[in-house]
């Protein structure tokens, strides 16, 4: 049986707890940490996990062979150390952490203590993404020509109210880092890099917060196709976000949880189901648990073969660093090559 410790118990952390208890036959609990003791013992008691004392006391129990990070991006670091020095593999909420020079420490980590470091990026394990995936890796689509990626999610004043939220030193960001990081790191995973970007990024007058709501940018990726993007906080009631690939063969769109590709042939073909929601309006966490089983059962399985996982510390970098060139580009009005 795979031991699991996890470390916050915050609004991110009840799709982790249905998955893991989906998965009471693969991965045990082995215990839950957050300094709150209160709500720690709330948490605990609504999934049926067992409190830990502390976090060294999960570190030092030999059944744990992974720790699970759900707390805020600047808390980071000194867990991964911590976890690192004993030789437990490593599963993290996105982002790595508010800037790409932490997150680069965190990476480094894992790799000098040889444990493995991996990312929560859910929406690669939804079944119609699979499936784009596939066929942008057999080439079935054709080379990629152009990209549009749009994200019109909505976040009331009430979210950004809270105490921490959309501010740089706890977030490190606004909508790129916080929302759109997942569907960014969606986009590289079908398309490969990014080189370089042209982007606007605001605060719209429907919020009050210290980052940005919305960012528009132009694109250019290494393979040569044109892009465009599109991310907002600022679109209520909010809606799906979208990723279409103009290929020579066909255009696919990922549009939530479905995949429509239309082959210039006149042939249409459709997967996944329209039902799958992203949390794109007011309640953030409105959304099915099926994306997050599914990457903490592909893991699991990477750490048991010895492999990364398909969404680690590295694959990660690559999304920080864009946002970075998208923010520069902004904040100095020009064109950036992606780090």
């Amino acid at each position: 049986m795979f031991g699991i410790g996890i470390v916050g118990a915050g609004m991110a952390s009840k799709p982790h707890a249905l998955a893991l208890k989906a998965l009471a036959d693969r991965v045990a609990v082995r215990g839950v940490y957050r300094r709150d003791r209160a709500k720690l013992e709330a948490f605990a008691t609504e999934y049926g996990f067992p409190a830990a004392a502390s976090y060294e006391a999960m570190l030092a129990d030999p059944a744990v062979d992974a720790i699970l990070i759900l707390t805020p991006p600047n808390a980071r670091e000194e867990l991964v150390a911590a976890a690192a020095k004993a030789g437990k593999h490593v599963l993290m909420e996105k982002p790595v952490e508010r800037t790409t020079a932490a997150a680069e420490r965190i990476v480094k980590l894992a790799d000098d203590a040889n444990i493995r470091l991996g990312i929560m990026f859910q929406f690669r394990f939804r079944a119609a993404s699979q499936k784009l995936a596939a066929l942008m890796a057999e080439g079935a689509l054709g080379p990629l020509q152009a990209v549009q990626l749009t994200m019109p999610w909505w976040r009331p004043q009430s979210y950004y109210d809270q105490p921490g939220r959309g501010t740089v030193a706890q977030d490190g960001g606004g909508v790129l880092i916080t929302q759109a990081i997942h569907s960014l790191d969606l986009l590289l995973s079908l398309t490969g890099p990014v080189s370089a970007v042209q982007a606007i990024a605001a605060t719209t007058g429907l919020h009050q917060m210290e980052t940005e709501d919305f960012v528009g940018a132009g694109l250019r990726f290494a393979n040569g196709a044109s892009g465009a993007l599109m991310a907002t906080t600022a679109f209520y009631p909010g809606g799906s976000e979208a990723i279409v690939l103009a290929c020579q063969k066909a255009v696919a769109t990922l549009s939530g949880g479905v995949l429509r590709v239309e082959w210039l042939d006149g042939r249409s073909e459709s997967f996944g189901e329209e039902k799958n929601a992203s949390g794109s309006g007011a309640d953030p966490m409105a959304f099915p648990f099926d994306w997050h089983k599914a990457q903490i059962v592909e893991f699991v399985d990477a750490v048991e073969a010895g492999r990364d996982p398909a969404s680690n510390g590295h694959t990660a970098l690559r999304v920080h660093r864009l946002i970075d060139a998208l923010m520069q580009s902004s904040r100095e009005g020009r064109r950036v090559e992606v780090g």
